[in-house]
């Protein structure tokens, strides 16, 4: 991983880089932040440009021997803690780290949900007791090609007390050429003793302009949606990939929304019934992912009609449609609107019959939206 290949950060990126070429390496480093912000990104930077054996301008080489590895996270002086899933046999990390590796490698930015659908099947996820041992049996040798080792822990949060006391031992009597790096997402969770062992290095936010530029330099974005991904972004490019990624079924979800409130205001009744045939068609996770984007916009229209647009976090489209739909949404039904949506999606996820919800709710929104304000 370079620092180059990482959005945003500058600052924080050149302290660590002032950190490794000074040689003042802290042996236990705590990255925090919110999920997205470039936590794990910047720690596998670090561990490389650590074990790089000619770095260049601030940056790994790219071309040693250890570059080389690193590139595909094999590097035999780094490794991987993560929560998993115990099954088919899986007891410790190193039994999925090819999955870990994979994963990390398409996504630097991944998220510990991601990572749960890929190897939890649904079910609880930490870092388990067995673990502990296993992070003792790895430390205990030398270096096998570098000055040092060095241990990522991803989500520490997760830890199994056990484990999480056996790693308390290690940061207590560290080893000099040993470098534990703490990725957490929620640092309140971690536990204090580990806390107060590690240095802690604050990731905050990506800035909006170093994301507008990562937008315009990697992916193909239309000016007028920009500002929109940015801000329901917030400062994580996790976040922003997701939204990235869920464009197409987002902008289904509006056709939908839109053709529901349209249906709805005129009362047209076999028109409803096409539509409801339309959404019962989707997969169940699909016709509950469309009331909750409608729940959202139902809530983005009171505010706009608030006149503060700045709380509003609609993409072009939306606000097209908006300009003309926000009047009907007021006070005096949004919460009614709202309880409506939240039920029918309620009652959809306990496998109700979906053409009946929503053509109650067109009946019940065609009510509410005829409703005057005062």
């Amino acid at each position: 991983m370079f620092f180059r290949d990482i959005v945003g950060h500058s600052e924080l990126k050149q302290r660590l880089i002032e950190m490794v070429d000074s040689g003042r390496i802290p042996h236990a480093q705590l990255y925090t932040g919110a999920e997205g912000v470039g936590k794990l990104a910047l720690a596998l930077a670090v561990a490389q440009y650590i074990c790089c054996e000619h770095r260049e301008g601030g940056e790994p080489c790219g071309r040693c021997s250890s570059c080389v590895q690193f590139a595909k996270l094999s590097h035999p002086d780094l490794h991987f803690v993560f929560p998993m899933a115990t099954r088919d046999g899986v007891k410790v990390c190193s039994d999925v780290v090819d999955v870990f590796r994979k994963a990390v490698l398409a996504n630097p930015y991944i998220s510990l949900e991601e990572w749960m659908n890929q190897v939890s099947d649904g079910k609880t996820v930490q870092i388990y007791a067995a673990e502990g041992k296993e992070i003792l049996n790895k430390l205990s040798f030398k270096p096998y090609q570098g000055q040092y080792k060095v241990m990522i822990v991803w989500i520490p949060e997760k830890m199994n007390v056990e484990c999480a006391n056996k790693v308390l031992k290690i940061l207590e009597e560290p080893s000099p050429d040993t470098v534990f790096m703490l990725v957490s997402d929620r640092v309140d969770d971690v536990l204090g003793t580990i806390y107060s062992r590690c240095q802690r290095i604050a990731v905050p936010p990506i800035d909006r302009k170093d994301m507008e530029q990562a937008l315009r330099e990697r992916f193909s974005v239309e000016e007028e949606n920009m500002a929109y991904l940015v801000k329901n972004a917030m400062g994580s490019w996790g976040k922003m990939l997701g939204l990235l990624q869920e464009t197409e079924e987002s902008r289904y979800d509006f056709e939908l929304f839109v053709q529901m409130m349209r249906l709805a205001w005129g009362l047209d009744v076999k028109g409803i019934r096409v539509w409801t045939e339309q959404v019962a068609a989707l997969p169940r996770e699909g016709q509950i992912r469309f009331l909750q984007k409608a729940q959202r916009l139902i809530r983005e229209n009171f505010i706009l009609r608030l006149r503060n647009r700045e709380l509003s976090y609609m993409n072009a489209d939306e606000m097209a449609f908006a300009a003309k739909f926000a009047q009907f949404i007021h006070e005096k039904n949004v919460v009614q609107i709202m309880e409506e949506l939240a039920l029918a999606e309620a009652q959809i996820a306990q496998n109700g019959n979906t053409k009946i919800i929503l053509f109650h709710l067109e009946i019940l929104l065609y009510k509410l939206l005829k409703k005057r304000r005062e």
